[in-house]
């Protein structure tokens, strides 16, 4: 009877370890960034906002998008033809290097493949600025 009650504690004691071990892995495995197989990932956001950019965990809750880029609506003053413009960020006031998402804001993240009209124009781009430092 005392062997009984041994191997039924012993096996608590495993069962337990395996469901912290589990837990633990989830934990770990929510705060990684999604997988595309891509370079570039597009990120839509709950507010309507389209970015373009490579997608990292940053933790606590967030995304950090790198070299990121977005689409542009400009008008020509002489013919008022519009024309969308892929538009790098970091030429801004405060020169951002990354944008910290709220992953709870984020509504979709897909991949933007590399023969994609948005990944020819962020490579020419890049062909046409100098090195970052």
């Amino acid at each position: 009877m005392q062997r009984l009650a041994e191997r039924s504690t012993a096996l608590a004691a495993l069962l337990i370890a395996i469901a912290l071990g589990v837990i633990a892995y989830q934990s770990v495995r929510r705060n990684d960034a999604p997988q595309t197989g891509t370079p570039y990932q597009a990120v839509a956001l709950m507010n309507g906002q389209l970015f373009y950019g490579r997608l990292e965990a940053a933790g606590d809750g967030y995304f950090a998008l790198r070299d990121v880029f977005y689409i542009q609506a400009r008008q020509n003053p002489d013919t008022r033809a519009v024309a969308n413009v892929l538009v790098k960020r970091g030429g801004e006031a405060h020169q951002p290097d990354r944008m910290l998402l709220n992953r709870q804001q984020v509504l979709l993240i897909e991949p933007v493949k590399v023969d994609s009209q948005v990944a020819q124009l962020i490579a020419q781009q890049q062909a046409t600025q100098p090195a970052s430092r």
